[in-house]
């Protein structure tokens, strides 16, 4: 308060904002002093309690909540005061830091409250209700995926242990070689002739070297943990069944509102199906909800698609340019700086799904013959493989954007292309540099080294 009776300080930007600092047990909400007598108030963080708190925020005329992202028990908090017609912030626990002092969740609470009614907190990103439902089914569907991968390598190890030497003639035993094997060996098939019978035909290795391989030792024990290995492995499949039947309800619920795109949709440019595919047509659910073809980018597969929509939604607007996107995606450059002198410029760590996933694919394009791989190649030679890979992910991030937010459509100009315009660039800057200094640069003549 100054001299004359006036309360000094930043101005309220929202006068009817509240703070919730959120536990696993109790939840302290906070709002305006001046709307109540007791304005800080504790509840238990059973159901009846979050919606006994929803309706005392709603009875004071609060329009706005903030809440500190706390694992995942700001979930229900969140979904429950959205659903009474609040709008809820979720910030990031960085942004919000207390200020020095005693620390209690009461402290908490009422600095959060102080901070967003100033307009000082910036909201995390929340898909819509049916995108978080898609994110959900898509998250489920990779950890399942996960799960499966790890009794494959169960059967893998149990195989070894009778020195059956599959993985060594065929390039992957969950194919059909390999599961038709495996589970006649479960079935109690030894016999050599039989086994290697079973290879398919589009198999590189001959029926003898697969014969050759199926010689073993037999022990009871190994071929049990065999059995249950490719019990768990079948019960995970059919878990990843049920998850594509919700994602593809899912899907249609969203395209019901949805046109028919003009245009058909493009021939793709792999074909074949590939391992842990969905087991319905993704890129044509996807195409009629975007309207894009986005497995057009290299790289981008109808998995890693389905990965963007659900993580990012159809609606880019949220993120104002790409550079804001891939500051999201922690792909982005840091930039810290002090007196004018940059301190680090490193890449902030970042858990972020998308930021995982497209370095994967990064990783990919980086030995393809496209502009994309050309791209990674002469990055990596200059400052290493690391970075490179980093804005290669960036570049295909941008590409995303791009596409879903403009509509823009990928052509792959071809690695020669941009070796020859990458050439350009440099024999330009090379000629004002030159010109710079007084000189002019020449072409060697023919013939000469």
């Amino acid at each position: 308060m100054s001299k004359k009776g006036k309360e000094i300080g930043l101005p309220i930007i929202n006068s009817r904002a509240a703070g919730i600092d959120i536990g696993s047990r109790i939840q302290v909400a906070a709002v305006p002093p001046e709307l109540c007598d007791a304005p800080v108030q504790t509840f238990q963080s059973f159901t009846a309690d979050i919606e006994r708190m929803a309706d005392w925020l709603v009875s004071l005329g609060i329009t706005t909540v903030a809440m500190e992202s706390t694992g995942v028990y700001w979930i229900p908090v969140y979904e429950i005061l959205e659903d009474r017609g609040l709008t809820a912030v979720l910030v990031n626990a960085r942004d919000c830091k207390a200020v020095p002092g005693r620390k209690s969740d009461v402290n908490d609470a009422q600095w959060l409250q102080r901070l967003h009614a100033c307009g000082l907190l910036r909201a995390s990103f929340r898909p819509s209700r049916d995108i978080a439902a898609l994110r959900t089914y898509v998250r489920l569907r990779d950890r399942l995926l996960e799960y499966a991968a790890a009794h494959m390598q169960h059967m893998q190890k149990a195989m070894t242990l009778m020195n059956l030497q599959l993985h060594h003639v065929i390039s992957d035993i969950s194919g059909v070689t390999g599961m038709k094997i495996v589970r006649a060996i479960v079935a109690g098939e030894r016999d050599p002739d039989v086994l290697a019978a079973m290879r398919d035909v589009r198999c590189r290795e001959s029926i003898q070297t697969i014969r050759a391989a199926m010689v073993g030792n037999y022990q009871p024990e190994h071929v049990f943990a065999l059995a249950q290995a490719l019990a768990l492995f079948d019960a995970y499949q059919e878990r990843i069944a049920d998850c594509d039947a919700q994602i593809q309800q899912v899907l249609q619920l969203l395209n019901a509102d949805m046109s028919e795109p003009d245009e058909l949709l493009p021939k793709p440019r792999r074909r074949g199906k590939q391992i842990n595919d969905y087991s319905f047509d993704v890129r044509l659910q996807l195409y009629q909800l975007t309207g894009i073809d986005l497995t057009q980018i290299h790289g981008i597969g109808p998995s890693v698609a389905m990965d963007l929509i659900a993580e990012c939604g159809t609606d880019l607007a949220r993120w104002p340019t790409e550079k804001h996107f891939t500051s999201w995606l922690a792909l982005s450059p840091g930039c810290k700086i002090s007196g004018g002198k940059v301190l680090s410029s490193h890449t902030r760590k970042s858990k972020n799904r998308l930021a995982s996933r497209l370095r994967l694919v990064a990783t990919a394009v980086g030995r393809t013959e496209t502009a994309l791989g050309a791209f990674y190649r002469r990055l990596a030679a200059r400052i290493g493989k690391a970075k490179a890979l980093t804005a290669t992910a960036r570049k295909i991030a941008i590409l995303f954007y791009r596409a879903m937010r403009f509509g823009m459509r990928y052509e792959d100009p071809g690695a020669d292309q941009y070796e020859q315009r990458y050439r350009e660039r440099v024999v330009k800057q090379l000629q004002r540099r030159a010109a710079h200094f007084g000189f002019a640069l020449q072409p060697a003549a023919e013939g000469v080294s």
